[in-house]
């Protein structure tokens, strides 16, 4: 980045380099996960499955009103482009309502409708998608589900997999994480769930989702002029899980099971709109739709967590689009630089032509490779409304 445009663009980059500041501390997956996962998921176990489980959190470490102030008083109206000045507003509302979330978690419904803010919630054709999903048969692809691998087993072919991207991140393990995996983007942190067991197909669908993806735009976006690109646009789960799903179809590694884990976490968060207790939202899943226990428990996690965490959907709707947008024979390039969404397609392509915005460093090598050979997700993706 060349001092002229600093110089050409200094009130947008002293208003992003603020908000880099204060959106720091306010990571929600450092404050979402409970602490006690084990413990109360033993519990929940030996009550046959009535008990209602009491999550702890991690202590909020900052002033949430002091940090709404700080948001709201950047002078927006010096950004002079109509177009990039209405996407740090959009921002500055979003970053502000993880605020909101994050001061409720454990709080029950008060975290949930702040969620549906942030997040929203299935529409009547996303649980119909969901639905259509669960209709097929998965029990051709029983084979590659085995779980054969610890969390060591699962670092090395992390490690291995990454020598194909030119940059360096963190691995850690966690007991206190409920997904298998998940990358910290702020730490650039690969974190593995401790005690999970990985099936080979499990440590492929990871590598391209975990890395392929979310690690590529975290340094991608760290490659960018303005932080923004690094920190999230407004809405950014739905785009960013999109591509990460994607690149498990792309790389010939997604199955109808793992589709329909997806689907699952539309019905769960569905759930929590009816209004659903812990132990009912388990009970749909273990004993209507015939889940095995833990992956019953785990997506009940998910979506109960914080008190009700609607951000499970959007895998799907991601999916969906991203999908359609790439079968169009549009750029994904432009989705690849950094957490941003597919509605600011046109706010990043300006940001490029006034230099502020740089194409993508790294790209997604099974977008490249296109390994996807079975005929059956298209007529599924393609049939999904």
């Amino acid at each position: 980045m060349t001092e002229t445009l600093e110089k050409k663009y200094q009130n947008l980059f002293d208003i992003d380099s603020n908000l880099n500041r204060l959106v720091k501390k306010i990571e929600l997956l450092n404050y979402i996960n409970p602490l006690n996962i084990e413990s109360e998921k033993k519990q929940f176990y030996a009550s046959k499955y009535n008990y209602e489980p009491n999550f702890k959190y991690p202590k909020q470490r900052f002033n949430g009103y002091k940090l709404h102030r700080l948001f709201f008083s950047q002078r927006l109206e010096r950004i002079k482009n109509e177009e990039i000045r209405a996407l740090y507003k959009d921002i500055i509302y979003e970053y502000s309502g993880l605020i909101e979330c994050i001061e409720t978690i454990g709080k029950g419904r008060k975290f949930y409708f702040n969620s549906l803010k942030s997040f929203g919630t299935p529409t009547e054709k996303d649980i119909e998608n969901a639905k259509f999903i669960l209709r097929f048969d998965d029990s051709d692809f029983e084979e590659t589900m085995l779980p054969l691998y610890n969390v060591d087993d699962a670092i090395a072919y992390f490690e291995d997999y990454s020598k194909r991207y030119d940059f360096k991140f963190n691995i850690k393990k966690s007991t206190n994480i409920s997904a298998a995996a998940m990358v910290q983007n702020n730490t650039q942190t690969l974190v593995l769930s401790k005690n999970h067991k990985f099936s080979k197909n499990q440590l492929a669908v990871l590598a391209n989702h975990e890395i392929g993806v979310h690690m590529v735009t975290t340094f991608n976006g760290l490659a960018q002029p303005l932080k923004v690109f690094s920190n999230g646009f407004p809405n950014n789960v739905e785009t960013q899980e999109g591509l990460a799903v994607y690149s498990e179809y792309m790389s010939g590694c997604l199955t109808i099971t793992r589709l329909k884990e997806l689907a699952y976490r539309v019905i769960a968060v569905n759930s929590l709109a009816k209004g659903y207790s812990f132990s009912a939202t388990f009970d749909l899943l273990h004993n209507q739709y015939k889940l095995n226990r833990d992956k019953a428990f785990v997506i009940t996690l998910r979506v109960h967590r914080g008190g009700g965490f609607t951000k499970d959907h959007l895998y799907l709707t991601g999916l969906k689009k991203v999908y359609d947008y790439a079968k169009s024979g549009e750029d994904l390039n432009v989705l690849l630089t950094g957490k941003v969404t597919l509605e600011y397609k046109d706010a990043i392509l300006k940001m490029q032509e006034l230099g502020l915005a740089v194409p993508s460093k790294y790209y997604t090598d099974a977008y490249l490779n296109n390994d996807n050979t079975n005929k059956n997700f298209d007529f599924i993706l393609k049939s999904l409304k």
